[in-house]
This record gives structure tokens, sequence and C-alpha cells, in this order.
């Protein structure tokens, strides 16, 4: 008979993101930071390569790649409200850690379970940062798909490339429940 573990079970039927921009300070100092980034870091990884990586950004680096972002939306032609919105996360952001996707050779996992890997992390150090007592969300936006904005802004490698953006700070606000899926609408049952 399997040992249940009722207290986690609940928290991940119940955890709710908090939208960035309500996330304030204080935020996780690095030696906050380090249990949640060992958390992440226990995720699937199929033949072990660690195929990701983290870039925690305070303050001061958040402040720089809005600036980045802004530039990058102004050479792409995007709209006015489009680099509002590709910066903000930025502007608005006390903590970031970046989970930064890193595509090994290998024969034996092909690339997209690399990728899945990547999104098991973001998702585990979310989870722990909530599981903690912080508020978070995970982002993305169009300066995360930009090689422009990954090369200038972080120097990242061609094989690498932005999986996630994972704000964490202080919750400022409880936000309202949001529709879930209906599980019995989504769920196929295959027996003999």
């Amino acid at each position: 008979m399997p040992i249940a573990n009722p207290d986690a079970l609940n928290f991940l039927q119940t955890r709710r993101s908090r939208p960035s921009k309500t996330l304030g300070l204080p935020v996780p100092d690095r030696a906050a930071l380090m249990p949640l980034l060992t958390a992440a870091a226990r995720t699937p990884d199929h033949g072990k390569l660690e195929p990701w990586r983290f870039i925690v950004l305070e303050r001061g680096a958040l402040q720089t790649l809005a600036e980045v972002a802004g530039q990058r939306g102004k050479e792409l032609g995007l709209a006015p409200e489009q680099i509002t919105k590709g910066r903000s996360q930025f502007d608005d952001g006390q903590l970031a850690v970046l989970v930064i996707e890193v595509q090994r050779p290998s024969e034996k996992v092909p690339a997209i379970e690399q990728t899945y890997s990547a999104g098991a992390v973001c998702l585990s150090l979310l989870n722990a940062a909530l599981a903690s007592g912080w508020g978070a969300n995970w982002l993305s936006g169009w300066p995360s798909h930009d090689r422009g904005f990954m090369r200038d802004g972080l120097g990242l490698e061609d094989h690498e490339r932005i999986a996630g953006i994972i704000h964490i700070g202080t919750e400022t606000s409880t936000p309202p429940e949001r529709p879930r899926p209906e599980i019995e609408s989504i769920t196929t049952w295959l027996s003999d």
C-alpha cells in the first residue's frame, strides 16, 4: 500500500500562481533561493543530461533587460503596446529566475524530451516557491522567443533558449480563483 502525503496532494490541487505585477518586496535572498533551485533541479531528466540551467535576475539586471527588450522591440518594428508589454515583466519585477533550456547532443534523448525536462524545471521552481510561502509566476512573452534578446541581453548560445521566467516575491494581494478544466471532459479511460 502506498504511503500518502495528503498535504502535498492538497497543495498541488489548490496551488495558484500569483500575477507577477502583484509580487513585491521582500524577495528571497540567495540562501532562501538555493533550496528552491535545488527542488527545481529534481525533475525528470532522461539520460541525466541536465538540459537546463538557471540565471537569477536581481533588480538591477531586470532593469537592464527592460532596456534591452525596449531596444529589441524597436529594432523588430513592434507596436508600442507590444514593446511596453515585453518590457513590463522586467521593469516591474524585483527578482526572477530564468530557466534556460540547454540542448545537449544525445543519440538516446530526443530534443523534445529535453524541452519537456526544461518545462518541468519551470513548474517545479514555481511550485517550490509557492510551497515556501512566496508568491510566484511563470512568464514568457516575445522577448523569451527572440534570439536577438537572448543574445544581446543574456549572451545565450544558439543551442540555448529561455524556457521560462519565474518571478518570485512577496504576495501583495490574493488573486481570485480562475476556472479550471473539467477533468471528466479531458480524460479518456482505456481498458480491455
